[in-house]
């Protein structure tokens, strides 16, 4: 009943009739399952079933998108037809206060990014009064881009870390011996595991450079941290990529959206190392005060479902880890698009060349390109 009442609401307020493919895209939803669906098979409007029926329990239902901008647009949009059936919707997005933000959770339905609520369970659990915290019960979540949040970025951890005392010259310092450092030959880069290893010349070109007899020694053990934070930042942090430097300030860009992050800092040192290479002012040291990862903030919820173009590669990992099956739903309408197998190349710069030369023949002939 609940389906039929939003496909007639979806009908009456944006002329949109759910097809019946997004009627069982939305059953699958429900069940607490990942529903593929192909881009364009429209999952905004799909999603409208399952929220509306678990909001009816009066616990609250999460929407969590991948943007600011679809968390907005989303509760606006696909608001209308919630606030047609009589349900109150929220969007929890950056710099709002406490107020606006209990005010966003106590709603029926509360769209808002993976970010968003992670720091907020974070914040709640660091308040000292029940009655200060902003989430209520984590009844229901609805994750779009599902791979990319349980998956891509599932170990990345969401840090709250608040200031300790630490000399900035320490790392003036070590940015010089850093940069005097050369890859290959006194340190060796691991790409995959975003690590670096110093070898024997660069500890002793190091010691050397400390006037230290030997780094490893109890007395030296502090400067290894130093060292090895300040080469890290200089080989595998690299502007324009990894940040920014605006207005005398080093702006972390996020990696998976390519957005600027301001307010947010590494920790461990490696934002200091980073504006210590840049020459900027180096903020205080933090430590670390309250930490979780999206793997573990997103099992917390009753329910998790999600929705994806891309999901049946990872299937084995969505059950494993979040006990989630993943649901393929058929198209509306015959696809005609092929799907070819992944091209894989020993090297970027060969993947890049690659796709320009696609990109060309595709433009020579008129065809539009998405990359």
């Amino acid at each position: 009943e609940a389906f039929a009442v939003v496909r007639e609401a979806g009908r009456r307020v944006h002329g949109m009739r759910h097809f019946d493919m997004q009627m069982v895209g939305g059953m699958v939803l429900h069940a607490g399952k990942i529903a593929e669906m192909r881009t364009g098979e429209g999952k905004t409007l799909t999603a409208t079933l399952p929220v509306y029926l678990n909001a009816l329990t009066g616990k609250g239902v999460h929407v969590v998108t991948v943007n600011d901008y679809l968390a907005r647009r989303d509760s606006e949009w696909m608001g209308q037809i919630y606030k047609f059936l009589g349900m109150s919707v929220g969007v929890i997005v950056p710099n709002i206060d406490d107020e606006m933000r209990r005010a966003a959770y106590a709603c029926d339905i509360t769209y808002g990014t993976n970010n968003e609520f992670g720091f907020d369970y974070l914040r709640d659990n660091m308040k000292v009064r029940v009655e200060d915290q902003v989430q209520r019960f984590l009844h229901y979540a609805i994750i779009d881009e599902v791979d990319s949040i349980l998956i891509d970025e599932a170990r990345t951890p969401l840090i709250i870390s608040a200031p300790s005392a630490q000399s900035s010259e320490m790392y003036t310092k070590f940015a010089q011996v850093a940069d005097s450092l050369i890859e290959a030959e006194d340190y060796t880069v691991d790409e995959k595991q975003r690590a670096i290893s110093l070898t024997e010349a660069g500890i002793t070109k190091a010691e050397t450079a400390l006037n230290i007899s030997n780094i490893y020694s109890i007395e030296g053990m502090k400067y290894v941290h130093h060292l090895e934070t300040a080469v890290k930042a200089k080989a595998l942090f690299l502007r324009e990529r990894e940040y920014v430097v605006k207005d005398g300030e080093v702006i972390i860009v996020d990696e998976f959206t390519g957005r600027m992050q301001p307010g947010r800092r590494w920790s461990d040192g490696l934002h200091q190392a980073v504006e210590a290479k840049e020459g900027v002012k180096i903020e205080q040291e933090s430590r670390t005060l309250a930490s979780i990862t999206f793997q573990n903030y997103f099992r917390f919820y009753e329910k998790l479902a999600g929705m994806t173009g891309t999901a049946d590669t990872s299937k084995e990992e969505f059950y494993k880890v979040y006990g989630l099956v993943v649901t393929p739903i058929p198209t509306h309408n015959p696809i005609n698009r092929k799907d070819h197998s992944d091209y894989i190349f020993q090297t970027e710069k060969g993947k890049w060349q690659a796709l320009s030369k696609k990109v060309k023949e595709l433009h020579a002939k008129g065809q539009p390109v998405l990359i």
